[in-house]
């Protein structure tokens, strides 16, 4: 046995409403076996998924240090595996740490062991199933009344077999160091009481009993030594959806054409934000900032849309993704005229479009019906690459109408009775079994 002891910690938070009822859940894994070696889970009340996945983290990295409580810096060597990439990117120093709430738990949990024994890894939600249940459990717990409890756990579900699938170098080369697979549990048991006893020897035992201080230290009936065993199964488990993934549907802040009531879609005209829409955006990103909750950026590639993420972005300090499908729709040769316009030049096939969703603009334009199919194909593409997360999506007024009407299941004509403000906030949440709620409509509040 070598003097440095490898790690793997598998954490996740998670919170329903986003700010709304959250918990946290953490487990420490053996790199050799896969095998549990501690787990960490706790109801922390309302909080966002951000700050419940920081608090996930500090647990899991402090259930680690319990193992080795008297382990000399270096000794022990951690490596970090969380869904969430935001979390990861700010703790390994890629992005900038710039909300208030997350700064001082950024702070903590580099404090729980030297920042050189640590690395991270961004891993698929499917993945992290095990940190995942346990989240979950605790969040079931609160909405009791009660704290999670090790003993009603079923989070054990996830196999050792299933972790290895996905294990990275780090965790290869710990297993290596720990010995072969059959070997490796119990010469990390023997390790665990050879740190505490100074001696070579001796047998494993709890680790439940070994954080202090801190709001998101493990408490003794939040973490608790998992040595190999039969999982348990329980009889009555209900289907779990997990956190839904949530699209906060922003509008473009306003252009020279938007109180001018002009068509400016994607078939030529591409406009600027004008001064009013950059202020529009400036308080926008302040929003969002406060809020907490963004943890992704996608954006039409429409300049006013990037002019709008962008904002957003750089006070945030995330990337902003171009997705083609929230595009606006294409006014053929409606583009850049009045409404009274058109209807001067164009008025039965503006009546004919007023009535019917499959009828397009002159000249080329989409159909409501065609938007609909776009949009559609991007919403499932975005929501599954965004499971469990919320994600900023910078559209425009046909894609976000649409978007709540296809989760409302309303028909097409519904379109016409929606007002979307320019630089408005709706928000729709998107769950595992394909349902759909819708939570705010044409919120411009934060713009007063």
């Amino acid at each position: 046995m070598t003097s440095s002891h490898q790690l793997v910690v598998e954490a996740d938070g998670g919170s329903r409403g986003n700010p709304g009822p959250a918990g946290y859940g953490a487990v420490v894994v053996d790199p050799a076996t896969g095998e549990t070696l501690a787990e960490a889970a706790a109801y922390i009340g309302v909080a966002t998924n951000n700050v419940a996945e920081y608090r996930g983290l500090i647990a899991g990295l402090r259930a680690a240090k319990a193992l080795f409580p008297e382990a000399a810096d270096g000794a022990v060597r951690v490596h970090v595996r969380m869904d969430s990439k935001l979390v990861v990117e700010q703790m390994s120093g890629r992005w900038k740490i710039k909300h208030p709430d997350m700064k001082p738990l950024a702070a903590e949990a580099a404090t729980v062991f030297p920042p050189s024994a640590v690395t991270y890894e961004w891993m698929p939600r499917e993945r992290n199933k095990h940190a995942d249940r346990l989240a979950n459990e605790a969040m079931d717990a609160g909405r009791r009344g009660e704290q999670w409890e090790p003993s009603a756990s079923t989070a054990g579900l996830d196999t050792p077999a299933r972790r290895a699938e996905g294990r990275p170098a780090e965790a290869e080369a710990g297993a290596r160091e720990v010995g072969d697979a059959s070997a490796g549990a119990a010469k990390v048991r023997a390790a665990l009481a050879a740190a505490r006893t100074g001696s070579g020897t001796g047998t494993g035992s709890s680790a439940g009993s070994g954080s202090s201080g801190g709001s998101a230290a493990p408490r003794t009936s939040d973490v608790t030594a998992a040595p190999a065993a039969t999982p348990r199964v329980g009889w009555a488990v209900a289907p779990d959806m997990g956190a839904p993934a949530t699209f906060l549907l922003l509008r473009h802040g306003e252009t020279a054409l938007t109180p001018e009531k002009r068509f400016s879609g994607s078939g030529g005209t591409d406009p600027e934000l004008s001064a009013t829409g950059r202020e529009q955006a400036r308080r926008a990103a302040a929003h969002f900032e406060a809020l907490g909750t963004v943890e992704a950026i996608v954006s039409s590639p429409l300049r006013r849309c990037r002019e709008t993420a962008g904002a957003v972005a750089a006070r945030l300090g995330l990337d902003v993704t171009v997705d083609e499908g929230l595009r606006e729709t294409d006014f053929g040769a409606w583009e850049g005229l009045s409404f009274a316009e058109v209807r001067e030049r164009y008025g039965s096939d503006l009546t004919t479009w007023l009535t019917d969703p499959q009828a397009a603009p002159t000249g080329g334009g989409e159909s409501f019906v065609e938007v609909a199919e776009r949009v559609a194909v991007a919403r499932d593409r975005l929501a599954a690459a965004y499971a469990g997360r919320t994600v900023l999506l910078v559209s425009h007024v046909t894609p976000v109408k649409t978007l709540i009407r296809l989760a409302l299941g309303a028909p097409a004509e519904s379109m016409f009775r929606m007002e979307l403000a320019a630089a408005s906030l709706s928000e729709v949440a998107y769950y595992g079994d394909g349902n759909a709620s819708v939570r705010l409509f044409n919120d411009t509040s934060y713009l007063r």
